[in-house]
């Protein structure tokens, strides 16, 4: 009776795989898109305004805007958080102060880091301009000078039709 340590037939049974499974990856990465697909709608600011469409050209935008706004019934708010309007500028400066974790950068103006960075502004078709332009002036006089206004992209609208090549004027 002997046993036999080595088979030559099965040598090559616990060798080397040379193919990759990628069946766990796919599964990884569609979990990883449903997982963008689900939290991407909820990042954004939610409030229900009718903003007036422009056609000049969006500009990019920054990480993580800050959103002032401007609803129809006149209130307004920062991101989704209704705020009186005496408390926007000190409601503006504890975010600020509240998402700044270093030291102060040396060469910012007098106003400081928090007042330097830029405030978007979202109103209402229905709001009044100067209802619009005293939210302006509290932010200014704040010591807010970089606020966007925010519109919805829209096509440029037409002059009027156009005469034909042969026409007389």
């Amino acid at each position: 009776m002997g046993i036999a340590l080595g088979n030559d037939e099965d040598e090559d049974e616990f060798g080397e795989a040379h193919e990759i499974n990628v069946t766990p990856f796919i599964d990884v990465i569609l979990v990883l898109l449903i997982i963008f697909m689900v939290a991407a709608p909820l990042s954004t600011v939610d409030l229900p305004i009718d903003l007036p469409s422009s056609t000049a050209t969006p500009q990019k935008k920054p990480d993580k805007p800050t959103y002032v706004t401007i609803k129809a019934d006149l209130a307004v708010a920062i991101g989704e958080e209704p705020v009186k309007r005496v408390d926007l500028v000190r409601t503006l400066d504890a975010q600020a102060d509240s998402t700044q974790a270093g030291p102060s950068q040396a060469g910012l103006s007098q106003a400081g880091p928090s007042k330097e960075r830029r405030i978007f502004l979202r109103a209402d078709r229905a709001v009044p301009y100067g209802e619009m332009m005293d939210v302006l002036e509290v932010l200014r006089a704040g010591g807010y000078l970089k606020v966007a206004l925010v519109a919805l992209e829209g096509v440029p609208a037409s002059e009027g039709p156009r005469p034909a090549a042969g026409a007389k004027p």
